[in-house]
């Protein structure tokens, strides 16, 4: 296995491309839990090009009955990214202050991790958000209500 760079400016292209619209390729998770998880994993995938087709633990998407619960799960999406040693992207979990466009934040009710947020910009140090469910394009972190915060860093892909 060789580790490959994961493509932060492809994964912001297609974040900006699709925040505020859905990508006909994939199914809109909206009406049954949100579409955070599923468009943060679309926006990974463009700066991966990879999927991990692991049985239960993997992270994929053929189809809405075809995938794998990290694709569209908030806590399945964050422990595959940062437990991931098989093909795929890893993560590492960082602070806030340590992301970079592409990387992830994920908001907590104090209880559970329940969105998945793409930064795509920074504003004075602040990082700047696309993601669906409530829909944004370029949204302050600032702006949103959580208890607690937590941001990943992917740090590159495993290939084969």
């Amino acid at each position: 296995m060789r580790i490959t760079e994961y493509d932060r400016a492809q994964t912001v292209e297609y974040a900006k491309k699709w925040a505020l619209l859905r990508n006909p390729r994939y199914y809109n998770f909206d009406g049954i839990g949100g579409d955070c998880t599923n468009f943060a994993s679309q926006c990974i995938y463009a700066g991966s090009k990879v999927m991990n087709y692991t049985k239960d633990t993997g992270w994929y998407y053929n189809s809405p009955s075809d995938r794998a619960a990290a694709w569209s799960g908030v806590e399945y999406l964050y422990k595959f990214l940062t437990n991931n040693r098989s093909v795929g992207p890893v993560a590492e979990l960082a602070e806030i202050s340590d992301l970079q466009e592409g990387d992830l934040i994920f908001l907590s009710n104090g209880q559970r991790f329940y969105h998945t947020l793409v930064i795509t910009g920074f504003s004075d140090g602040v990082p700047l958000i696309c993601c669906h469910t409530a829909d944004s394009y370029m949204r302050s972190l600032d702006t949103y209500h959580y208890v607690s915060v937590q941001g990943v860093h992917i740090t590159g892909v495993n290939n084969w």
